[in-house]
């Protein structure tokens, strides 16, 4: 991994972390902007791809920075981005988290975090449809996204039931 690429993805996912009100998924737009769209490390196909990878996985949503990492840079790429991303946001919320405790009870610390709702709603919305974007390359991706999609929103199963169900129609028609 060259010197550039490194503080490229330093940079990238430093500068994301920073911004992702909700979580990782939240700023996935952002995520596939940057290694898809502006870097080119990676097809749309390769994004969701490996966002599926992170998502089986046990653990957190932000795995899915250091598969990016991983596919950029090796394992140097995956500490980068895993730290990039990491690093800053978690100094936010602890520098966040004690003044929160100082003005608790202040009338627009209440108005500003319910205005966050909204805003990470908003960003995890357009998450998914970048991701849909990414799979659906065809008309039996496109129905299963849909399926998909209604299956999660009204129903109480795992999305577990989801990926398995995805992962049997994708080895019958290989």
């Amino acid at each position: 991994m060259t010197a550039t690429i490194f503080w490229q993805l330093v940079l990238g996912f430093g500068a994301i972390s920073l911004v992702s009100v909700g979580g990782g998924i939240a700023v996935l737009p952002e995520m596939h902007r940057l290694v898809v769209e502006v870097h080119g490390w990676m097809s749309d196909t390769d994004f969701a791809q490996r966002f599926a990878l992170a998502q089986a996985a046990p653990g957190p949503n932000v795995l899915v920075v250091g598969l990016f990492g991983w596919h950029v840079g090796g394992v140097l790429g995956m500490l980068t981005a895993t730290v990039a991303m990491t690093l800053p946001t978690s100094l936010l919320a602890f520098g966040f988290s004690r003044l929160r405790t100082r003005l608790a009870g202040r009338f627009w610390l209440r108005v500003t975090e319910r205005g966050l709702v909204p805003i990470a709603v908003g960003l995890i919305g357009a998450s998914g449809l970048i991701l849909a974007q990414g799979t659906a390359t065809g008309w039996l991706p496109a129905v299963l996204t849909a399926c998909s999609a209604v299956f999660v929103w009204r129903t109480d199963f795992s999305p577990l039931w989801v990926l398995g169900a995805g992962a049997l129609i994708g080895l019958a028609f290989l």
